[in-house]
């Protein structure tokens, strides 16, 4: 046994990368466990393991005190000092209590330990690898489902993929290839656990990358994204070299680089406009395809605006059930309100009339005042009176 145990241990340390020292240090105390359930509990019991010769030996430890409570723990300082005169109270003393067939126990334990460091070693090599790809796209193979998951065969791993990172366009079936979105990785007592997504709005960042060098490369940036993952998206796109247009970078020859985006994510609609760092050309390029006459912010909230928009342009701009709209606050980070040209008239009008009106209210209340003096004897007697006193001084 002790030569497979060593070409065991080594094997594990050469292909699985686990250290010997750390599996004969949880041999050694498995070893233990199986020695104390086989031969008595009470016993104080340590096990060596020989890295060179392959084998076992159990030891009985003993303390050595004047009078003995528990000879299973305990030795007399004259037993000990015959056995060596140089012994101390609270000394330890070793005997060898290695059973004749323990072997067979060891090997057994031997085994078991094996099997656990590799299962161990193997998911630890999978949580590192797939930990590397968190953030990142991966092609899988659609394998089963649930009510609750679709699993995805990553080749070392089965993802999961959960109802609210589904595409609710999307229908998938056994053997289906799918890219998916790596959200996070976790290391659970089961092994590790990935989880995928295709509804996370940096899908559509990475696969852009896949799919446009210019943006794998730096030349333009994605800035935003904003998702309703399976119907539409919009992204927001620079350049750092003015002489480069990013939109149309990113929109290819005759629309093929985002047409084959748009293939991928079966079907879901996609916008790209060009970031601006003047926050109103930045907001009227988020509502493309609508025009925009004016952006107004207001003064104590920056980040709010009113969107002016033409008349025949108001739908296009707010979208259906409000979705143009939604998405362009998503991807510029602004609250925005669009109304439209007419609307604002009315408003500026209704604004002009209000101060038409307090403007006429001053002035009545002027008049009033005025009228109130003249017609007041008391007032006039006090200023009359007021002008014999100065007379009278001077």
């Amino acid at each position: 046994m002790s030569k497979e145990m060593l070409n065991a241990l080594d094997t594990l340390e050469a292909e699985k990368g686990v250290s010997k020292s750390i599996v004969i240090e949880a041999l050694e105390s498995a070893l233990i466990s199986a020695y104390k359930r086989n031969y008595g509990q009470s016993q104080n019991v340590e096990v060596d393991f020989d890295e060179n010769e392959g084998d076992i030996h159990v030891f009985a430890v003993k303390e050595v005190t004047d009078e003995v409570m528990d000879s299973q723990l305990e030795i007399s300082l004259k037993d000990a000092t015959e056995i060596n005169t140089a012994y101390e109270v609270g000394d330890e003393i070793r005997f060898e209590v290695t059973p004749k067939d323990f072997g067979r126990i060891a090997a057994q334990t031997a085994k078991q330990v094996i099997l656990q460091r590799v299962r161990e070693a193997e998911r630890s090599i999978i949580y590192e690898e797939f930990s590397a790809y968190e953030n990142e796209i991966m092609q899988g193979v659609v394998e089963r489902q649930d009510r609750r998951y679709i699993y995805v065969n990553l080749g070392k791993i089965e993802a999961v993929l959960s109802k609210q990172d589904q595409m609710p366009n999307e229908h998938y079936q056994a053997h289906d290839r799918i890219k998916v979105y790596v959200t996070r990785v976790e290391n659970t007592s089961k092994g590790p656990q990935v989880f995928v997504s295709r509804t996370h709005p940096d899908l559509l960042r990475r696969l852009f990358e896949q799919e446009v060098p210019e943006i794998y490369d730096g030349t333009v940036e994605i800035v935003s994204v904003a998702r309703e993952a399976g119907d539409r998206a919009k992204i927001a796109v620079r350049a750092a070299d003015p002489d480069i247009d990013p939109v149309g970078t990113c929109v290819g020859p005759q629309g093929q680089r985002v047409q084959a985006l748009v293939n991928e994510l079966k079907g879901e609609n996609m916008d790209i406009v060009e970031w601006n760092e003047d926050p109103a050309i930045y907001i009227a390029n988020s509502l493309n395809p609508s025009e925009v006459s004016d952006v107004i912010f207001e003064v104590e909230n920056p980040k709010v605006c009113t969107v002016v928009v033409p008349d025949h342009q108001l739908s296009l701009a707010i979208g259906k059930r409000g979705q143009n709209a939604r998405l362009a606050a998503k991807l510029t980070a602004y609250k925005i309100d669009i109304k439209s040209e007419s609307d604002m008239e009315d408003f500026y009008a209704q604004l002009d009339e209000e101060d038409t009106s307090e403007e006429e209210e001053v002035e009545e209340n002027n008049d009033a005042l005025t009228d109130d003096t003249k017609n007041n004897p008391y007032e006039e007697e006090i200023v009359s009176n007021e002008s014999d006193d100065s007379e009278t001084e001077l």
